[in-house]
């Protein structure tokens, strides 16, 4: 039995030990996985872009018609105070608000108080190997709903896909739709042509990611070409790197998929300089960019 982790968290306006944290199990996020979530960053216990993680929760809160329970105001007094509880300088902040507990009725209810959970937990950074060498993704079928830009708490299908690379011992799961490049399990996907970092373009079926417009800054301030568009999966098995991001794994070079070498030349299985540049220019932004 996995311990959990000996934390504080927040519920329903309470604080307490998170091991004697309760839900009704007539929760529409228990029943339904009707919610949304979050997971902030925090460095020095200074939490990493959070205007950009709440405008991303307020948009998803929309989609699912739940009004936001807090102001900006007092989910930000909210996550310093379950920072300061913590015991790491560096942690992730999770947050998640779903509907709340009603009968169960696969109509939305529109009388119900949502259910508000929050905790922090230490961050688990990746290792220096896996900094310098690389890591290893297997590429799969996007086998998942229709509404991947929604960043709710129905994550089966993101379960299942994560499911598939661990199996074999990788990183992660690189899905296709239809032949095109959509995301991870639990990340964003880029690939760099020509010196140029590419991205899928948003939409429904890929995460709008914090690290989307980040990383958008990142290449403007070190002088990289960056596109978003539709990328075959012939593309991303010729590339010249492969890099994830996401809100822990910042970004990371993939060197080798489906057991296959990842790039070209020198580069062959090894992470390349567009990588080494916007993982330097990411350091620089945790400083900058946390508050």
């Amino acid at each position: 039995m996995t311990a959990l982790p000996d934390v504080t968290c927040y519920l329903n306006g309470e604080f307490g030990p998170l091991s004697e944290a309760r839900v009704s199990p007539m929760d529409r996020g228990f029943i339904f996985g009707d919610g949304v979530y979050e997971l902030i960053p925090v460095y020095g216990r200074r939490l990493f872009r959070f205007d950009e993680h709440m405008a991303r929760l307020e948009r998803n809160l929309a989609k699912l018609r739940i009004a936001n329970p807090l102001t900006r105001e007092q989910w930000l007094a909210l996550g310093r105070r379950l920072v300061a509880s913590g015991s790491a300088d560096d942690q992730g902040w999770y947050l998640q608000i779903t509907r709340g507990v009603a009968p169960r009725n696969h109509v939305m209810p529109t009388d119900i108080a949502p259910t508000v959970f929050s905790y922090c937990s230490p961050q688990q950074p990746l290792s220096a190997e896996q900094r310098h060498h690389g890591v290893a993704c297997i590429s799969a079928r996007d086998f998942r709903w229709q509404r991947g830009d929604i960043k709710c708490t129905s994550l089966l299908g993101n379960v299942l896909a994560r499911q598939v690379s661990a199996d074999q011992g990788a990183a992660e799961t690189i899905l296709f739709r239809d032949g095109w490049l959509t995301e991870a399990s639990a990340s964003n996907v880029w690939i760099v042509k020509e010196g140029a970092l590419l991205g899928p373009p948003m939409s429904e079926h890929v995460l709008e990611g914090v690290r989307v417009s980040l990383l958008a800054e990142l290449c403007e301030e070190v002088g990289i070409a960056h596109n978003l568009r539709p990328i075959s999966e012939t593309e991303v098995f010729a590339a010249d790197e492969i890099i994830l991001s996401s809100a822990l794994k910042e970004v990371l070079a993939v060197t080798t998929l489906d057991h296959e070498p990842v790039g070209h030349g020198a580069l062959h299985g090894k992470p390349g300089p567009v990588y080494g540049r916007l993982y330097e220019a990411y350091q620089r932004a945790k400083l900058m960019q946390s508050i």
